[in-house]
């Protein structure tokens, strides 16, 4: 038998979450972490969410409408079309930016859960307009995004019980 997974959302973010991004200060911040029984590395968990390349619904809301730079085509060194900025035991860090946004998203596992962090920069006064209304989207969607990984990474043989 297998729960169905739940997540939750935080707008503290701990400062040795916020030290993992590569933001020289950060403006926004919210964390969803799903209690899980897939098992995979953090890598794994950021491929299983945004895929190798982002998707055209990713496209629409990343580049149409926060100005994101992502990077075309397959490579080790992107996720989604994030540039990998780092990474290390149990975290990666993926980063982008606009004219006016710089992002990074954190993807973190441990203890039976992954974690999903955004830590967003305003870098022009435009950022924050453009983010107030995307954010609701943003916290709608991440917890479907989540559970939907999870279920990629179950049907792939990854399920630890």
């Amino acid at each position: 038998m297998h729960l169905v997974p739940t997540a939750r959302v935080t707008r503290d973010v701990p400062d040795r979450l916020g030290a993992l991004s590569a933001l020289p200060a950060i403006d926004y911040a919210d964390r969803f972490t799903l209690t899980t029984g897939a098992v995979a590395t953090p890598e794994e968990w950021a491929r299983a969410m945004f895929g190798d390349t982002p998707s055209p619904a990713e496209v629409l809301i990343w580049r149409g409408v926060l100005g994101f730079r992502l990077i075309r085509g397959r490579s080790p060194a992107t996720v989604g079309g994030w540039r990998i900025g780092g990474r290390g035991p149990g975290w990666i860090r993926l980063e982008t930016a606009s004219w006016f946004l710089s992002a990074n998203m954190l993807v973190q596992t441990g203890g039976g859960e992954v974690s999903w962090t955004t830590c967003l920069r305003f870098d022009r006064p435009l950022g924050r307009v453009v983010w107030i209304p995307a954010s609701a989207v943003h916290r709608r969607l991440v917890p479907g995004v989540l559970r939907a990984a999870a279920a990629r990474l179950t049907a792939g043989g990854r399920d630890a019980s």
